[in-house]
């Protein structure tokens, strides 16, 4: 088995069913409500995308030839709080995790060894994969969190909703067993193709 490639077809599943999570998050939400913030120094959804956005270009851009923190980002603007139009907003998104998937779709197993830089400081190319995948996730949970919070009327449930873990579970162990990827059906399921939770 090569582990290797075990490995990155493993992170790329995993990237795929975050940014996913994210997207379901934000959907159920009104436009406005992406932009509010709760108090001051609280970001808002839209603010935690932008600063997601620009993280994600800057890592991603030249990922293997140049430092991934770039020049030409401003991560101090990404905080403000000044994007107020959805369409803008899932356009920065798009494109950015479009960089994010070209990078991870064109690696090889052998350049998981490989140095890269993230302000001077030398990571292998799996160290700052790992990181990103610890980062990313650790924003996209303030957004669900934050999505459901806002969320006027009934909120549609992005994981096994309460209650219902017996029920869940129960489904699971009816099955064969089968050695398969946890966001196969994760990622069938936030499309609507799957069986809910």
């Amino acid at each position: 088995m090569d582990l290797q490639r075990v490995y990155l077809d493993s992170i790329q599943s995993q990237f795929h069913y975050y940014k996913k999570l994210a997207e379901k998050a934000m959907s159920q939400v009104e436009p406005e409500q992406l932009f509010a913030q709760p108090k001051e120094d609280v970001n808002s959804i839209g603010t935690i995308v932008k600063h997601m956005c620009g993280n994600i270009l800057s890592r991603w851009t030249d990922f293997l030839t140049a430092d991934g923190e770039k020049d030409w980002r401003d991560r101090d603007a990404e905080f403000e709080n000044d994007w107020t139009n959805k369409e803008e907003l899932l356009a920065s998104w798009d494109e950015a995790w479009a960089c994010f998937f070209q990078a991870i779709d064109s690696l090889q197993p052998e350049q998981l060894g490989q140095i890269i830089y993230i302000r001077n400081e030398g990571h292998t190319v799996l160290e700052a994969i790992n990181r990103q995948l610890a980062h990313y996730p650790y924003h996209i949970g303030q957004i669900v969190y934050a999505a459901k919070w806002l969320k006027e009327n009934e909120w549609n449930s992005l994981s096994v909703p309460r209650n219902g873990s017996k029920q869940y579970n129960a489904g699971k162990f009816a099955k064969e067993k089968a050695i398969k990827h946890f966001t196969d059906e994760e990622l069938k399921r936030l499309d609507g193709d799957g069986e809910t939770l």
